[in-house]
C-alpha cells in the first residue's frame, strides 16, 4: 500500500494546486479528504481536464469538480478481494480507508499482482502444548495439525509469503523437532525461516526476549494456531498510520444472557431486557509491534502479551486496537479443530 501524503487535497483546493500536486507524483490523481482525512472522493486528470471544457478557472476550488463516487476498499479487504475489485472496476488504483472512513492509503494494481516481498519480520509463537486438544497432540505439536490438506503453520507461513512478509522466526519448544523437520530454512515454501529454542515457557512476549537481534522495523507476532485470512500489509500499514508501539487485533465476540434482565435502582425495577446480547473485543492472537516495545520485555521471565500491553497503557504508550472482520478461527478445542476441517476449503 503507498503512501499517500503527497496527492491529499481537500474541497477548497484549487484546480491548478491540484494539478500541480498530480503532475509531481507518479499515481496520476489525488485524494479529497476532510479536515480529519476523512475520505470524500478522487479526481484525476481527466476530471480536471472536462472540467476545464465548461470553462471552469484554473483557480476555482475542486468542490464541483472531484468525484464523489470513487470506488475505496478497507483495511479488512484482503489482497485477493482488492484485485477483484479493481479487475472488475476496470481501475488501477484504489484508496484504502479505516472502519471509521479515513483515508490510510493507495493500493494500485499493477504492484498488488507484482507482489514485492518485504522487510518486516515476522515471530510465530509455536512452542505450546496444546493440552485442551489432546489425544491429537499427544505425538505433534499443535500447530502441525493437518487442516485441510497441511498443518495449520503451513497456512500461516503462506498467508504471510502471499503478502511478501517472507522474514519468518519460530520460536519453539513441544516436540519442536517436527517443525523444524518439515520447514527446513523455509526455502522451499518460498520464505526465510529461523528457530528460537525456548528453553522453558516464556508466554507470547516473554519468548521476544530470545530474538537474536532488535528488529529495525515494525514486526509481527502471531500465535501459531490460529486460521485467518486479513490482510497483513493493511495491518503493517494501520499500525504506521497511527505512529503506534503496539497494535493489537481484536475481534467482536457476542455473549448472549440466556434470561430476561431486569434492571434495579434501590429496589425498583427501571426495565427488563429480554435476552439482551453483550459485545466484546477479545485479542485475536496477531500483533504488530514496534522494535521499542521490545524495551519492555524483561529477559529469561514468563511474560504474555497482554502483561505487556498492560505495561504499555501504564507507560502512557500509543497502542491501537485492529479489529478483524475477516474470517478468524482460533483453533484451541476439539469442536473448533473440526469446525477448521469443515470450513477450510470454503475460506482458503
Amino acid at each position: 500500500m503507498k503512501d499517500i501524503e503527497d496527492i491529499i487535497v481537500y474541497e477548497s483546493s484549487t484546480i491548478l494546486e491540484v494539478l500541480e500536486k498530480i503532475d509531481k507524483s507518479s499515481k496520476q490523481l489525488a485524494i479529497v479528504v476532510d479536515d480529519n482525512k476523512k475520505l470524500l472522493g478522487t479526481i484525476s486528470d481527466g476530471d480536471i481536464r472536462r472540467a476545464l471544457l465548461r470553462s471552469i478557472s484554473l483557480t476555482d476550488n475542486i468542490k464541483d469538480v472531484y468525484f464523489k463516487e470513487s470506488t475505496f476498499v478497507t483495511i479488512n479487504n484482503s489482497r485477493e478481494e482488492i484485485l477483484n475489485i479493481c479487475k472488475r472496476k476496470k481501475i488501477h488504483q484504489i484508496p484504502v480507508v479505516d472502519n471509521s472512513g479515513n483515508l490510510i492509503g493507495l493500493e494500485i494494481l499493477d504492484e498488488l499482482i507484482s507482489k514485492e516481498n518485504r522487510p518486516n519480520k515476522v515471530v510465530l509463537m509455536v512452542g505450546g502444548l496444546g493440552t485442551r486438544l489432546r489425544p491429537l497432540t499427544e505425538n505433534i505439536p499443535k500447530p502441525m495439525l493437518t487442516v485441510g490438506n497441511k498443518p495449520i503453520l503451513h497456512t500461516i507461513v503462506e498467508k504471510f509469503a502471499e503478502y511478501g512478509y517472507i522474514n519468518i522466526i519460530m520460536c519453539v519448544n513441544y516436540k519442536s523437532h517436527m517443525i523444524k523437520e518439515y520447514f527446513e530454512d523455509g526455502s522451499k515454501f518460498g520464505v526465510n525461516i529461523e528457530y528460537i529454542y525456548e528453553e522453558q515457557r516464556m508466554g507470547t512476549a516473554g519468548a521476544l526476549s530470545l530474538l537474536t537481534e532488535k528488529p529495525d522495523r515494525p514486526f509481527f507476532v502471531m500465535n501459531g494456531d490460529l486460521l485467518t485470512n486479513i490482510n497483513f500489509e493493511a495491518l503493517e500499514n494501520y499500525h504506521n498510520s497511527y505512529h503506534s508501539i503496539g497494535t493489537m487485533c481484536v475481534r467482536e465476540y457476542d455473549l448472549q444472557v440466556p434470561y430476561g434482565v431486569v434492571n434495579i435502582e434501590n429496589s425498583n425495577i427501571l426495565s427488563i431486557e429480554e435476552k439482551p446480547v453483550h459485545k466484546f473485543f477479545v485479542n485475536a492472537g496477531i500483533y504488530m509491534l514496534s522494535p521499542e516495545a521490545l524495551d519492555y520485555i524483561p529477559k529469561n521471565t514468563f511474560y504474555d502479551m497482554p502483561t505487556l500491553f498492560d505495561k504499555l497503557i501504564k507507560e502512557e504508550k500509543k497502542i491501537v486496537s485492529f479489529p478483524i472482520r475477516e474470517y478468524w478461527l482460533d483453533i484451541g478445542r476439539i469442536e473448533e479443530y473440526k469446525r477448521a476441517n469443515d470450513e477450510y476449503d470454503k475460506v482458503f
